[in-house]
């Protein structure tokens, strides 16, 4: 017996090694630090979000972030962006394919950090949520709600399909999962809302996330002086925008009994940017320096953002104050980051990377040969349509007041609500519940503008017998930070007036989503009348450009039928960039949508440049 013991003992003595193999293989938190196969490792991040990249671009964009000098990806998902309609959801076209972008960041040798949300904010539209979350009056976001956390858990069970296999303990490069995001800041505006509700709603969410498969290291990411409302039992606390090191590493400890690791999960590189404000930037030299001393002191870090890519379509969200009702993003989130809208590496890029390889045991890897852009030659306009006469060829939906967007059933976009009067009025039409910018026509005729930023709600009118009212709606975006995130539907969303006379009655309403580029017919057209142009582009060879929208008003475009965002002449983006991987060899049409239209349009222009810093704020 004893011999068979004394054997056993040797044979466990021999397998040890085997056993703390296992055990310290792939990536962990332990004794206070990151460890990769056991071993202490530093993460080094950049964010960037693949739905602001063009697919065809991923890797090269990858490929600067490794460039750089850093390991490690870091991407937000919104929700609204696979859910595209109430039970509809696509992880699969265009910009879609989450998982292929997290195994391209795998074969880069890049691990990832993922931040599913559900709350992502990002200066996206409604901070990741589902617009039509808003039409369920038994639903609170972001609160501990029967009905929301339903229906975060069913989102949270599409995306883990998607990436289930792509986790660090599974062999993928997915390190770090976030739970919710910058709660504590919320819960800061929140006043109304019993602390005891704040914590069941936090802890809920982490526990979907278990629930639902997600693995690996769990973070939350709040200011310092919020983790008191943001962090959870039992998951890592990050700082953002922390530069304090001292302050990090003492907060950090008061909530984590770990004593580290440390990391500054968001490290701003720029600043996000609102139309009819100054671009902000941020000197190259600054972060530089912060990065330095983050590596001095053994803190992780993920530079938010690495590159920022673009708003297409309608994807980008708002900002609120008591001054501006509402601050919308630009189309370009450029972010005055290291990596430039369209990829290019600027000179904040090149000051990283130096104070990087200064640290590097191995060179750093070379930087990517920069995609071409060119100045295509200008292009005449080929047709054009008035948009009001083809709008309303729809059927109208007819109501006693004005109905939200929400209501209408339509997400982004625009409306058209029209009146007839069967008798003359005069006096100050009242839209006080405008969101958010409108134009105002009597038969047929552009009397002024209506804007939510300019906190303008009210015009001059005169409308004769058998009169036509018509206020074409614009959402600019819905608010996605902050305590007014749960005020957020669009169009008109209280009754009107005229002087102190309730409009009600006979509106007829006109949806126009614009969620495709339209066909447009060739037709007369008349200035201060909302127009559809159509320019066809004969190109050799296809490289990225952009569209300089400097002498138009204020719209949308569409490449090929891909939708670039918004312009609008008060800046300060002037520009929309136009990816070459979107344009073909041969012709090329281009559809822009001009609400305002002040004088008619004959030809489209190119530039190999971005204009993002050109600020023409009326001065009304």
């Amino acid at each position: 017996m004893n011999k068979i013991l004394c054997k056993l003992g040797i044979l466990l003595i021999c397998l040890m090694p085997f056993f703390n193999r296992a055990q310290t293989k792939g990536f962990s938190i332990s004794d206070g630090e990151f460890r990769q196969d056991g071993k202490v490792i530093k993460i080094h991040s950049g964010e960037m979000h693949y739905e602001r990249i063009p697919r065809e671009y991923w890797r090269h964009r990858l490929q600067m972030l490794k460039a750089m000098g850093m390991n490690t990806v870091a991407t937000y998902v919104f929700w609204n962006y696979h859910e595209i309609e109430p039970g509809v959801w696509d992880f699969e076209t265009g910009n879609k394919d989450l998982a292929e972008f997290i195994r391209i960041a795998k074969s880069e040798g890049l691990f990832v950090i993922l931040r599913p949300g559900p709350y992502a904010c990002g200066e996206w539209e409604f901070g990741g949520y589902p617009w039509w979350l808003q039409n369920n009056p038994d639903l609170v976001i972001r609160t501990n709600n029967k009905a929301f956390l339903e229906a975060c858990k069913t989102y949270l069970e599409h995306l883990y399909a998607e990436v289930k296999g792509l986790f660090a303990s599974q062999g993928g490069p997915i390190i770090m999962v976030q739970v919710e995001n910058e709660f504590g800041s919320y819960v800061s505006q929140r006043t109304d809302i019993k602390a005891s509700d704040h914590k069941q709603y936090k802890t809920a969410i982490y526990n979907l996330l278990k629930e639902t498969g997600f693995q690996g290291s769990f973070f939350t990411s709040d200011g310092t002086w919020l983790f008191e409302g943001g962090a959870v039992e039992g998951v890592l606390p990050t700082a953002n925008g922390e530069t304090n090191l001292d302050n990090l590493k003492k907060q950090v400890n008061k909530y984590n009994k770990a004593q580290g690791p440390y990391m500054v999960a968001e490290f701003y590189t720029g600043w996000l940017d609102h139309w009819a404000e100054p671009f902000v930037k941020i000197g190259s030299d600054e972060i530089a320096s912060q990065t330095k001393k983050y590596i001095d002191a053994g803190v992780s870090f993920n530079y938010y953002m690495v590159h920022g890519g673009t708003n297409f379509g309608f994807t980008s969200g708002a900002n609120y104050n008591e001054e501006s009702h509402i601050q919308p993003d630009l189309t370009s989130y450029d972010y005055d980051a290291p990596i430039s809208e369209a990829g290019w590496a600027t000179p904040k890029f090149m000051a990283i990377r130096e104070v990087m390889q200064q640290f590097s045991k191995t060179k750093l890897a070379p930087i990517p040969e920069k995609i071409p852009s060119v100045k295509y030659p200008d292009q005449a306009v080929k047709a054009s349509m008035d948009v009001l006469n083809w709008i309303k060829k729809q059927k109208a939906i007819v109501s006693d007041q004005p109905l939200t967007f929400e209501k209408l059933g339509q997400g982004n976009g625009y409306v058209l609500y029209r009146k007839r009067f069967t008798q003359p009025i005069v006096g100050t039409l009242k839209v006080e519940g405008l969101r958010d910018f409108a134009v105002v026509y009597v038969n047929g005729v552009n009397v002024g503008e209506l804007n939510r930023v300019f906190n303008k709600y009210e015009l001059a009118v005169s409308i004769p017998f058998n009169g036509i009212l018509e206020i074409l709606v614009e959402n600019m975006g819905r608010i996605n930070y902050g305590a007014e995130i749960v005020h957020n539907t669009k169009g008109i969303i209280s009754p009107i007036f005229i002087n102190d006379y309730e409009i009600s009655g006979g509106w007829e309403m006109y949806k126009m989503p614009m969620n495709e580029a339209p066909v447009v017919k060739n037709e007369s057209v008349k200035p201060g009348r909302p127009v559809l142009y159509e320019a066809v582009v004969t190109i050799d060879k296809p490289a990225d450009t952009f569209l300089d929208m400097t002498d138009w008003g204020k719209g949308i475009v569409f490449v090929n039928g891909h939708h670039l965002g918004r312009y609008w002449k008060v800046g300060p983006q002037q520009t929309l960039y136009v990816p070459g991987c979107w344009l073909k060899s041969g012709q090329n049409s281009i559809v822009i949508y001009d609400q305002l239209n002040e004088k008619p349009q004959t030809h489209i222009t190119f530039t190999n440049e971005p204009i993002l810093e050109e600020l023409r704020k009326p001065e009304n």
